[in-house]
Parts: C-alpha cells; structure tokens; sequence
C-alpha cells in the first residue's frame, strides 16, 4: 500500500511484541520513499531510521544512533515513550490517521514486550546468584544497553572516540562532586600564597619615584586574594550546580518522560556543538592571557631591569632585589600566570556552559510548543526560573570579578598606600572637594583590557539568558530587577577612577550585589508566582 510516496503497512493488531512488530517493518521498509522506479528502495538500516526521525520537523533534539541500533539488535531492549511517537511517524508515513493508530500499536507491542521481560526476569531470578551478568543485564530499562553491550559496541566500532576539550571541560563541572572545582581553584591560590610567605613577597612596599610608598604584596593585590579565594570559587560552585541540575534532573524531566540515557545523548550533542568556542578560548586564555602576556609583562621586564608597567609582586625583584631575586621572581610568577590562565579558561568554559543550558532550555519549550499541557508548561517554566536565577548569580560574580580586577589595577596607578586606603580616601574626597587620589602616573594596564572582556562576556549570557527565557515567555518574575542590578554593577566598573567619589557608587553597587546571590528575587521572586494561568505561559 503507497501513502504519500511512501510504502505503507496497516498495523497488524495481533499479540506480536515490539520486536517481533519492528523486525517485520524494518524488513518490508514501511516508511521508506518509494524508488525512482517505483519499487520499494530497500529495507530499512539504524543509519537510514535514525537520520529519517531526526528529520522530522516537530524532532528538533533527534534521536542517537545508538539507541536505533538497540532496536535492531536480539536483545531484550524495547522503546521509549518518546521514541514511539516518532517511529510511529515514519510508519504511518506523516498521515495523522496512520500514524495515530501506528502509535496505540506500538505502545501495546511495547507493553506486551514489557511484560514478557518480567517474566524472564522472574524466571531468572532464581539463578541470578550463578550468573550475575545476566541478573546485571535484566536491570537495564528500555534505550538502555547494558555494559556488555556497550563494551561490545566499543569493540565493534574499534579505537575509542576521538579526545574531545569540549566533553572533557564540561565533566569538570558536571562529573563528581560539586565541591572538587572550586576547592581546587581555592588550594591553587591558597599554596601561592604559602609561596608568597616563602618567597617574602606576601606583603611588601616600595617607594615610587614620585615619593608615594606603595603596598604591593601578594596577600593585598585584590585581583588574587578576591577573585581566586572568593569569587571565582563561587563562580564555579553556582555553574555547577545549574549544569548539575540541568543535566540530571531539569532536562530529563521535560524530554521524552524522563528518558535520562537519550536525554544526556542529546546533551553531549549539544556540549560537542560548541567545540570551536572551547578551543577558540583555550588558545586565548593560554597562550594570549597565560604565555604571552608572562613574557610581555613579567619576563621581559624582569631580564631586561623595568618597563613602562605599575611595579607590582610580580615586578617588585627590580626595584627591591635584597627581598626576591630575579630567578625566583620568574618562577613564581610563571606559576601564578600559568594558574591564572587555566582558571580564567574554566571562567570562560562555565559561560559556554550557561549559554548551551539557555539555548537548549529554549530549543526544547519551542519543541514543546505544541503542548498545551499546563503541567508541562508548569515545569517548564519552574526550570527556567531556577535557570534564570542561576544565571543571574554567575553574572553578578563575573561582573564583581570584573571590578576588583580594574580597581587593583587602578590603584598600582594612583597615590593610595594601599588599595584600602585609596579607596576610603576616594569616599572622603567626594565630601571635602579633593581630587589627589586619583593623580598618580601613566603605566601600560592591560588587566584593564582582560577584565573588559570578562564584563562583556558575562553580560552577554545574562542577556541571551533575558531574551530567550524571559521575555519571549513573559514570565511574571522581577528580570527588570536582575538587569537593574547588572547594570549598576557595570557602570560603577566603568567609571573606576573615573571621578573623585567613584568608590560610592562602587560600594553601593557591590553591597546589592551580594545581598542578591543570596535572594535573586528580593523577597519575592518565587516559583509560585508563575503559577498553573496559561496566559502567563
């Protein structure tokens, strides 16, 4: 039977189980485009089926080869949910009668196949102590293949997959516990500092030649202690957290009833897509932020006896050589810059991250949006509320890193002793009319250049995150006092000694800034207001 171009078979309606019901169809190609000549083009194979449901318009997340190859398989292995209603497609040819009557087969054939599987199981269970592995291999649900299988598909397909940076930074935040990545950025400056002690470095002055003596320690350069003990720490804590979430509860949840195998498939589809960013920003931050900006700013001035920077920890052997020798300031500055640069690639890698959790939040409610369910469009929304709240977290810590970055970077420039009293000092000046805090002497900043970029990059996620999660799907949550937050944020780190009295609105904009990792909402932001009304969904 033909129906639309295609060749069409009606649903059998006897007691055969999903693999006895798939077999026949695969053998005859129902489904299939008739050929050129009018014949049928042949059975079908898991590379043609699974590249004809990923074509299917409603399917923008696909369906993973793997799991098409499982139905193919003598194995015990049935079918998702999910994945009937997309099969059910390709055998009722696209007909919405077809395919309605293709779909109450094949969940039928499925539940008769489920419950066969029972009875093996418990016909088995009396000899699971003797053979653990086929007690081992009944455990697994349906899409799933067993370890076996899988070690047999590895040996089929021969070399393992290719090194992916892509897959590989992602299990940093998404593999093990929650706390290995930012304990480890805290112990990597926590053992710089012990260095610094060492070294005798952590906290030293020196005399300008204008006459201003100058606190340059390690322990109080802020874009170290701050940045690696504080903020980044939190940074990757909030960033795991939401990728943790996304991948293990959130995703499974909206897609295909929970299927958690498919749906980390498609995840790893999505992370891989991004590869390009993720090598784009390796050989930035290692080569450009890391190696070449060492040699730029430390080693050269270091061999050659000064240059046209702020003399720093870093710098500080030219100017006091009796407290670090030049060899050891190249050492531990090599360290520093090779800890910083892997730390700032992670940064960067939990802004890809958020992006690729927005964008396939965002890819699956489009999906949806034929689902006029309200418990769907319910949970739908509570997972972009607490993505939003995520997002908004990580924003306002890659905006504060931003800051004490520039501040730091500032006050090697200015006339401050130390960046505290520089900075209460620019409080008093806006009060009493002094201006002299800021007149210090012209240096080459380039942290002034790095931590522009990291503004930009977390604002850039903060605002895709608005646009698709937020406005598009109006939401009745305060996102105007989000952005009024990152807003106040950015403009007091853009006018960082800008003006005499800078450092009030700094303060100010920072004091609001952590009461809001600790209620994003202000109090009332919460998930009830989103409710079960479809007209807020």
């Amino acid at each position: 039977m033909i129906k639309n171009g295609k060749i069409f078979l009606p649903p059998p309606g006897d007691e055969s189980d999903f693999k006895e019901i798939f077999k026949r169809l695969a053998a005859a190609g129902a489904g299939r485009p008739l050929g050129k000549d009018g014949f049928p083009a042949g059975p079908w194979t898991p590379e043609l089926l699974a590249e004809a449901i990923s074509q299917i318009d409603s399917n923008r997340i696909g369906v993973d080869l793997r799991t098409v190859q499982l139905w193919f398989q003598e194995n015990e292995k049935g079918i998702s949910t999910a994945n009937i209603r997309w099969l059910a497609r390709v055998f009722g040819c696209d007909d919405p009668v077809a395919t309605s009557e293709w779909q109450m087969e094949l969940s039928a054939a499925q539940s008769r196949l489920s419950a066969k599987r029972r009875e093996w199981k418990r016909a088995g269970s009396s000899v699971a102590l003797e053979n653990p592995d086929t007690a081992l291999a009944a455990t697994f649900d349906d899409d799933t293949a067993s370890p076996a299988e899988l070690k047999r598909d590895t040996d089929a397909k021969g070399p393992r997959r290719r090194f992916s940076l892509a897959r590989k930074s992602e299990a940093f935040f998404s593999h093990g516990s929650p706390l290995n990545l930012p304990a480890s950025v805290f112990a990597g400056v926590t053992a710089l500092g012990f260095l610094s002690y060492i070294t005798g470095i952590h906290s030293v002055t020196y005399g300008r030649a204008d006459g201003v003596v100058k606190q340059v320690g390690f322990l109080w350069t802020a874009n170290w202690t701050f940045v690696f003990m504080v903020f980044l720490p939190l940074f990757f804590a909030f960033v795991t957290e939401l990728v943790t979430f996304w991948k293990d509860e959130g995703r499974p949840k909206l897609v295909a009833q929970g299927d958690k195998m498919e749906s980390d498939d498609a995840w790893a589809r999505s992370v891989e897509a991004s590869s390009y960013s993720y090598w784009a920003v390796f050989l930035i931050c290692v080569l450009f932020a890391g190696l070449f900006q060492w040699i730029g700013v430390s080693l050269i001035p270091l061999m050659k006896g000064g240059g046209n920077y702020a003399t720093d920890w870093g710098s500080l052997a030219i100017v006091r050589p009796e407290v670090i020798s030049v060899p050891e300031a190249v050492v531990f500055t090599g360290l520093a810059y090779l800890y910083m640069c892997l730390c700032f690639y992670l940064f960067f890698v939990g802004l890809i991250l958020l992006y690729t959790v927005i964008h396939d939040l965002w890819r699956i409610g489009e999906a949806a949006s034929n689902r006029p369910e309200v418990d769907y469009q319910h949970e739908h929304n509570e997972a972009s509320l607490r993505v939003m709240r995520g997002i908004f977290r990580c924003t306002v810590l890659g905006v504060l890193i931003a800051i004490v970055m520039k501040v730091q970077s500032a006050y090697l420039t200015s006339r401050g002793e130390n960046i505290v009293a520089w900075l209460v000092s620019d409080m008093s000046s806006a009060f009493y009319g002094r201006n002299d805090v800021s007149a210090g002497i012209s240096y080459r900043r380039p942290t002034h250049y790095s931590s522009l970029l990291i503004a930009i990059s977390t604002c850039v996620v903060f605002l895709y995150g608005s646009i698709r999660l937020g406005v598009e799907r109006r939401f009745c949550m305060p996102l105007w006092r989000m952005s009024a937050i990152v807003a106040l944020l950015v403009a007091g780190y853009l006018l960082i000694d800008a003006f005499a009295g800078f450092s009030i609105l700094l303060g100010i904009g920072v004091l609001l800034a952590i009461y809001s990792l600790f209620d994003p909402g202000f109090g009332r932001w919460r998930a009830s207001e989103l409710g079960n009304d479809q007209s807020v969904s």
